[in-house]
């Protein structure tokens, strides 16, 4: 990978005061995490409360062409706006100037490469729910944009986070050579297939095996369900299946472990607030460019009739 993907964080932890509570501004009320990560944070009684930092700001956002948003982004704004005392701003601009730290969370990736530059321009670190884009394309361009400009920036599923994933990737059941995941994999129209809710599980299997995939192929299990193969060049495969519930496992040489739950937001929000106060991404945009490679390449396999294609093939296509 290019070195013109490694991520600068260019911030120190003073910059932001390790003891100020930092004031959050939502970007995108199109989605039920912008009401859930406001309740953990500024809710002092939330279950799983976060300390650190209050949401006292929002950019409405949303995308007609999108049923999930168009049908829920007036309820939440509502909820931000009558629960929580949330300020809304009508230009992002305006927004970033009333706030330390963004949480981009439109729901659609499409418009997050947009979104993102007026707070890259404003210096302000970003953490961008996933996708981090609507394509690959557009997500290498946001990595290269926040480096240049040396603001912190990551994107993440909180799959990623879950204690038993962490478990394995830190070593519980010693090398691990294969990870099967099952999740959701609803799909929208506007994003390839993996893009919208199967990439949560591709978040656990990365978490645990890291980059370095040689090839990708998806195709269909008997019940006609999702069902997509990873192979990392030492004989390592990360599986993952479309199933109505979050879970999965991990084989290592010391046995076998639960992996690719869901835990809640809370393991995801600690780990954006110790982001917020170091500038440290905890997940490397090199690492995040491939996962995107990945899913484009599963969806260059599902066009080919589930033939394998190189995560190498989709890198040059797109210019990385």
């Amino acid at each position: 990978m290019r070195t013109l993907l490694l991520m600068a964080v260019g911030l120190c932890a003073g910059s932001l005061g390790m003891s100020a509570e930092l004031r959050i501004g939502i970007i995108g009320c199109d989605t039920s995490h912008a009401t859930a990560f406001t309740e953990t944070l500024n809710n002092p009684g939330a279950p799983g409360h976060i300390e650190g930092g209050k949401v006292v700001a929002a950019f409405k956002g949303g995308s007609p062409d999108v049923q999930e948003s168009a049908s829920r982004v007036g309820q939440y704004a509502q909820t931000l706006r009558d629960k929580y005392g949330v300020k809304f701003y009508d230009r992002i601009e305006d927004l970033c100037q009333a706030v330390d730290v963004i949480l981009l969370e439109s729901v659609d990736g499409r418009p997050h490469l947009a979104q993102v530059k007026p707070v890259l321009a404003a210096r302000k670190p970003v953490f961008v729910d996933k996708p981090l884009a609507g394509s690959l394309r557009d997500a290498a361009e946001i990595i290269q944009l926040a480096k240049a400009a040396k603001v912190p920036l990551f994107s993440s599923s909180g799959l990623r986070f879950a204690k038993s994933t962490q478990a394995v990737r830190q070593g519980s059941i010693g090398k691990v050579v294969s990870v099967e995941t099952w999740g959701p994999c609803s799909v929208e129209p506007h994003h390839p297939e993996l893009f919208w809710y199967g990439i949560h599980g591709l978040e656990a299997i990365y978490t645990i095996l890291g980059p370095g995939c040689v090839s990708v192929q998806r195709g269909t299990n008997a019940e006609g369900k999702i069902e997509v193969v990873g192979l990392w060049p030492d004989g390592r495969c990360g599986v993952f299946r479309e199933d109505k519930s979050f879970h999965g496992r991990a084989k290592g040489e010391k046995g076998e472990a639960e992996a690719g739950i869901f835990d809640g937001y809370t393991p995801l929000l600690a780990e954006v607030m110790k982001f917020f106060q170091t500038g440290v991404a905890p997940v490397p945009p090199e690492e995040t460019i491939e996962l995107f490679a990945f899913m484009e390449a599963a969806e260059a396999s599902k066009r080919q009739g589930g033939a394998p294609v190189r995560i190498a093939t989709i890198l040059k296509k797109n210019g990385l």
